[in-house]
């Protein structure tokens, strides 16, 4: 689920573009579903399709709205200045700043989430992550 003005307020903070246009909005949406759909224009080991998606975060059929998150967020000319951590990425993915439509999931419950990587990324980063989050309960989930 995207929502332009939470796109807008992305673009404005993360992007530090004052007036966003809808040119500015579909380039980051597309930078969003192209690492969404990676995994079904590249070979992988580790690669899922659409259908495990809906299989996986879609426990009943009436509740089918996918929350999209995306980070880090960040302008070209701080892309080259700033290096961030597994931890601090997979953290940034849960803030409410991070969410592609206007809502605040810390009032509410996680049913499933699938957290996506790109790049140079170890397993063992992301499982320490992951742990971290399930050990401080940053995250709420519902209890099954």
């Amino acid at each position: 689920m995207l929502d332009n003005e939470a796109i807008y307020d992305i673009c404005r903070r993360s992007l530090d573009i004052e007036r966003p246009t809808y040119t500015n909005l579909n380039r980051l949406i597309s930078q969003i579903i192209s690492s969404l759909t990676t995994s079904l224009r590249f070979d992988g080991a580790i690669n899922v399709d659409i259908t495990e998606f809906q299989t996986n975060l879609v426990p009943y059929p009436r509740i089918h709205f996918m929350l999209s998150s995306y980070a880090p967020v960040i302008s070209a000319e701080k892309a080259y200045h700033e290096q961030l951590s597994v931890p601090e990425i997979t953290n940034a993915v849960f803030e409410p700043s991070s969410m592609m439509a206007k809502c605040d999931p810390r009032h509410g419950k996680y049913m499933a989430c699938c957290l996506m990587y790109r790049g140079d990324v170890v397993p063992k980063d992301v499982n320490a992550a992951v742990a971290t989050i399930k050990t401080k309960r940053t995250v709420q989930f519902v209890d099954w």
